[in-house]
C-alpha cells in the first residue's frame, strides 16, 4: 500500500467540494469541467492498482524535457474521474505517446488542432466495461471517456498544453476533451487492430494516433465491398483537397452493417487496406476545384497517395448495429507523427 507520506506533491486544504472546484478552475488546472478532488487516498489507490512507486518515471517529453512521474499522472487521472482500474491504461497510453515516432510536442502544439485518438484492444475492454457499439465516437462509456480526459489533463498540468499556451490550435475539435474508443472484437471476424500492428495475441493494448476530427460517411445502397470503400476513399480524397495532401495514418471506423458485407465477401482488414492504398490518390491539379489553384504551379500532373503504404491505414471495427454509416479519421500532418501501438504493462526502455 502507498502511504500518504510517500507522496511528494504539495497538499492543499479547502472547505468543501465546491471550493475545490473553484480552486482548480482559478489555476487553470482543469478543462472547464468539474474535477474529482485528488486526495492522497485516491491517488495512492491508482498507484497501488498499477503497482507503481510514486516516483516511477513514466517518461520524459523530449522537446522541453518535462518529467512525467506516476504520482503526477495519477493525480490527473483521479481529477478526470478515473478509477484505479483505469490507471494502467492511462500509463500505457502516455508511454505510447512519448515514443519518438509519435512526436508528442508537435501533435499537441500545432495550429492544426489535432487530438490524441486512442484505440483499445484486448481483455481490458471487458474488464472496464467499454462499449464499442452505440455512439462509439462520443460518450459511449465511462472508461473510455475518463481515460481520454485523463490524457488531456496530463497535457494541461504537466506539459502546459493549454489553449493559448503550448497548445496553439486555431480551431481544435471536440476530440480534445476525450478521443478514446475500444474495438468491437467480439462482433468482428477481423484481427484486432493492435494484433495486426504487432502486439501479442490476447494482450491488452493501446494504439495512439494524432488525429483530426471524424468525417462521417453513408452508403447503404450496395453490398459490394469496392463500392462501400469508394465512399470512404472519396472522403479521404476530400480531406487531401481541403486540408492536407501529404500521406500519413488514416483510420476507418466500420460499424456492423457495413462489416457484414465485407464478411460475406471474405474481405480481411488487409484487403481493405490494400484497396484504399491503391485508390485514395489525387492529382495536385484537383486543388483548383477548392480555391487552391495558386499552389499548383507546374506540378498539376503529380499524383499524391493518402497512405505511404497500405499498413499506414488503421481499420477499426466499432459502432452501433444499425445504419450504413462509417467514419474516416484523418491524420494531423502527413507522416510527421506516426501511430504507435504498445501492450498495456509493457516496459519501454527499462533497465533491468
Amino acid at each position: 500500500m502507498i502511504e500518504v507520506q510517500q507522496l511528494a506533491s504539495e497538499r492543499h486544504v479547502v472547505d468543501d467540494f465546491g471550493a475545490a472546484q473553484e480552486w482548480f478552475h482559478a489555476r487553470k488546472w482543469t478543462d472547464g469541467l468539474p474535477v474529482v478532488p485528488p486526495t492522497a487516498e485516491l491517488v495512492g489507490a491508482c498507484l497501488d492498482w498499477a503497482m507503481l512507486d510514486p516516483q516511477h518515471l513514466i517518461g520524459i517529453e523530449p522537446v522541453r524535457e518535462r518529467v512525467l512521474t506516476a504520482e503526477k499522472v495519477a493525480i490527473n487521472a483521479v481529477m478526470a474521474g478515473c478509477l484505479p482500474m483505469h490507471f494502467p491504461v492511462v500509463v500505457a497510453t502516455l508511454t505510447a505517446m512519448l515514443q519518438e515516432p509519435f512526436v508528442l510536442h508537435g501533435a499537441t502544439s500545432s495550429t492544426g488542432g489535432c487530438a490524441l485518438l486512442v484505440v483499445i484492444n484486448g481483455p481490458v475492454r471487458r474488464e472496464l466495461n467499454m462499449d464499442a457499439t452505440f455512439n462509439v465516437l462520443g460518450a459511449s462509456d465511462r472508461a473510455t471517456m475518463v481515460i481520454g480526459r485523463a490524457l488531456r489533463l496530463v497535457l494541461y498540468n504537466l506539459l502546459d498544453v493549454r489553449p493559448g499556451e503550448a497548445d496553439r490550435s486555431t480551431l481544435g475539435h471536440p476530440g480534445k476533451i476525450s478521443y478514446c474508443v475500444s474495438e468491437d472484437e467480439e462482433n468482428s471476424p477481423w484481427l484486432p487492430l493492435a494484433e495486426e500492428r504487432g502486439s501479442p495475441r490476447f494482450a491488452s493494448s493501446v494504439t495512439v494516433m494524432a488525429a483530426g476530427s471524424p468525417r462521417q460517411i453513408l452508403n447503404e445502397w450496395t453490398t459490394e465491398p469496392e463500392q462501400i470503400l469508394d465512399t470512404f476513399v472519396a472522403e479521404i480524397k476530400a480531406n487531401m483537397r481541403h486540408y492536407s495532401i501529404w500521406p500519413g495514418n488514416y483510420a476507418l471506423v466500420i460499424p456492423p452493417q457495413l462489416r457484414t458485407h465485407f464478411e460475406t465477401a471474405a474481405w480481411s482488414k488487409a484487403d481493405i487496406r490494400e484497396y484504399v492504398y491503391r485508390n485514395a490518390r489525387i492529382f495536385r491539379r484537383e486543388w483548383a476545384d477548392c480555391g487552391k489553384g495558386a499552389v499548383i504551379a507546374d506540378k498539376g500532373d503529380r499524383e499524391y497517395a493518402a497512405l505511404p503504404s497500405a499498413d499506414h491505414l488503421l481499420v477499426i471495427a466499432a459502432g452501433g448495429p444499425a445504419g450504413g454509416f462509417g467514419a474516416v479519421i484523418p491524420p494531423w500532418l502527413g507522416t510527421t507523427s506516426q501511430a504507435v501501438t504498445i501492450a498495456i504493462g509493457t516496459c519501454v526502455d527499462c533497465e533491468i
